[in-house]
């Protein structure tokens, strides 16, 4: 999804990608990303803010089975968006796979995001999430899915990534509308990568670690590429499938 939003003027620019050791997540991989987002702010954010200055900073640390990503934007400096992400072999059936306090368990919403389901909403829409049916899907590598009406309670096996979206938009007459739009932003982003990530199964089952690490460079030299070739006049995504060597999507991806 990364290449599909990204041509000559926006898109994905990523900074630094190396290995790290933490003493909570353990080991893994650091990554350092901008986002230029020139064409994706809605209408209203438009007013005040120019398409030019929303530029977004994202760092995260990547040791399956867990993950913390951090989102900054310069341009609301008091702004911040955490995530936290835990890996489990279960059907969504934890209760509280972050061991959240009884106070911070009070203060959540919880939303189950079902990769089965199709999305038409506004933000799937600026994403260009993948139109791919997988109630109708079925691997040949692995035979698994489709992916029928409860699925997830007769799926085997089956795993639930567990997210903690945390927003803090401390902006005066702002910050809920802002909040809001983020958090669906983020979650239009999970429910398109992990439908990607399924449908794209027999691409990437069986990889190494090694062979995912290089995936990723080709893939950040790609990019890299994209942002500086200048546009041509007229030219339009042709809507061709492309495949997971080209496109890096969830297997790659913390958020």
């Amino acid at each position: 999804m990364e290449q599909q939003n990204t041509n000559s003027k926006e898109g994905v620019e990523v900074l630094q990608q190396v290995p790290f050791e933490d003493e909570k997540l353990g080991k893994g991989q650091y990554t350092s990303k901008n986002y230029h987002l020139q064409s994706k702010i809605p209408s209203w954010m438009k007013g005040f803010a120019p398409a030019s200055a929303l530029t977004v900073h994202e760092e995260s640390w990547c040791a399956y089975p867990n993950s913390r990503t951090v989102i900054k934007c310069p341009l609301f400096s008091k702004c911040s968006l955490t995530i936290d992400t835990v890996i489990r072999p279960d059907n969504g059936c934890s209760e509280n796979a972050h061991n959240l306090t009884s106070e911070q368990l009070a203060a959540r919403e919880v939303e189950v995001v079902d990769i089965a389901l199709q999305s038409r909403d506004y933000w799937s829409k600026v994403i260009s999430a993948p139109n791919v049916d997988l109630t109708a899907f079925r691997s040949q590598r692995t035979s698994r899915g489709p992916l029928l009406k409860g699925w997830m309670d007769s799926c085997r096996p089956v795993m639930t990534t567990y997210k903690l979206v945390i927003m803090d938009a401390p902006i005066w007459g702002l910050g809920e509308r802002l909040e809001d739009c983020i958090i669906a932003g983020e979650r239009a982003l999970f429910l398109a990568c992990h439908r990607l990530c399924f449908a794209w199964i027999d691409e990437w089952y069986g990889m190494t670690l090694d062979q995912i690490r290089e995936m990723e460079r080709q893939t950040d030299l790609l990019l890299k590429k994209t942002l500086k070739k200048p546009a041509k006049a007229g030219s339009k995504h042709d809507g061709k499938r492309k495949t997971l060597k080209e496109e890096i999507v969830a297997v790659g991806s913390c958020t």
